[in-house]
């Protein structure tokens, strides 16, 4: 009976672990919404970028100083991987969501024209193309890009896109950079594993109970990270413009609030959290991952966000420890009941599909009517 028990704490705190990264992916998810009112399903894959901004953080400290494996060394490490993720994150606001509100084209020509170069003088150097050549046809791969995007820019209105614009936009950015990142030249398609990057005991002993470390340490990071994000948006001037433009950012941006770098912000603080959840999940599970890696984990997220009620916080929090904890108990207790383990990543889907038939709007979320 003792033994039982210290079993069901024990899943308990690891399906708290696992709810805790997803509550950090998901978090990205809920503040985009609530500015926005858009999924930003490229989420998943900034996370896969701080997974291997992590890596990259690694190979460097570790060669400066030997600062890995060590407590400062894994800071610097998690601050890194996070600075990585926020970029992206601002790149991809700046590069393919902003267009979508303003009739610019100067930054998506300079990223996607940039990418679109890249890959046509990647393919053309696999095809043995003289050196000369393979410029050129990378040049008229940007300029090409380029001209669309002006092109298109001119004849769009300065009005704000549709949803359906704006979701398609936002699962061809996901499309665009997992198909980059599979290049040799950039993470290509091999697995990766992440490097230990603080020595800590293996087991911490309570009493007659025992727990690993690593659901411990992970537990404890996430919950800091969520409280200095609460602190953020709760008690300073950057989250109450947030709160603000999340309210009414035409009414905001009359009251002088700069609705674009509110936007950004947004976009970059979720991105950070992604970037965390990115290093610590491969560090703790020591699964291998590839460019590929934040699908699932982007979905589950996703899933955790519209659980808690997708545009509210805490919701984002509440949603990924229930998935976390129902995932880690079908992978515990399933197979006494027949249930294989191999059914954990469905358990996701089947919460989304209850949620939305008997509470689509989350068990945080709430109806807001829509004027018509």
């Amino acid at each position: 009976m003792h033994n039982s028990v210290n079993q069901l704490v024990s899943q308990l705190l690891n399906g708290l672990q696992l709810g805790s990264l997803y509550a950090l992916i998901a978090l990205g998810y809920t503040m985009v919404y609530g500015v926005l009112k858009l999924i930003n399903f490229a989420h998943g894959d900034v996370y896969m970028v701080g997974a291997y901004a992590g890596l990259g953080s690694v190979f460097v400290f570790s060669h400066l100083h030997h600062l890995i494996p060590s407590p400062i060394g894994a800071v610097l490490v998690l601050l890194s991987a996070m600075l990585i993720a926020a970029l992206v994150g601002l790149i991809i606001e700046i590069a393919a969501y902003r267009p979508l509100r303003r009739r610019t084209w100067i930054a998506p020509t300079v990223v996607i024209g940039g990418i679109s170069g890249f890959i046509g003088w990647n393919i053309s150097n696999d095809l043995n193309r003289t050196p000369v050549s393979c410029y050129l046809i990378g040049a008229a791969c940007f300029i090409a890009v380029g001209f669309i995007l002006w092109s298109a820019a001119k004849r769009r209105s300065l009005t704000t896109g549709t949803r359906l614009t704006a979701l398609i936009t936002a699962i061809g950015v996901s499309l665009l950079i997992e198909n980059f990142c599979v290049l040799p030249q950039i993470f290509s398609a091999d697995l990766r594993f992440s490097q230990p990057i603080v020595q800590y005991p293996e087991h911490t002993s309570f009493g007659s109970f025992h727990m690993e470390t690593d659901t411990l340490v992970v537990f404890a990071v996430s919950l800091f990270l969520m409280a200095i994000l609460t602190y953020v948006v709760a008690k300073t001037k950057v989250g109450m413009a947030i709160r603000a433009v999340s309210f009414d950012a035409e009414a905001a941006a009359l009251m002088g609030i700069k609705t674009d770098r509110i936007i950004a912000s947004t976009f970059a603080l979720g991105s950070a959290l992604a970037g965390a959840a990115g290093l610590m999940v491969p560090e703790v599970t020591h699964s291998s991952f590839s460019p590929t890696a934040g699908v699932i984990i982007g979905l589950k997220a996703f899933v955790a966000a519209v659980l808690g009620g997708i545009g509210n916080i805490p919701g984002a929090m509440i949603g990924g420890l229930i998935m976390g904890i129902a995932e880690t108990m079908v992978a515990a207790y399933g197979p006494s009941i027949g249930i294989s383990t191999d059914y954990r990543d469905a358990v996701a889907f089947c919460i989304l599909v209850l949620i939305l038939i008997f509470r689509p709007a989350g068990l945080f979320g709430r109806f807001v009517p829509e004027k018509v």
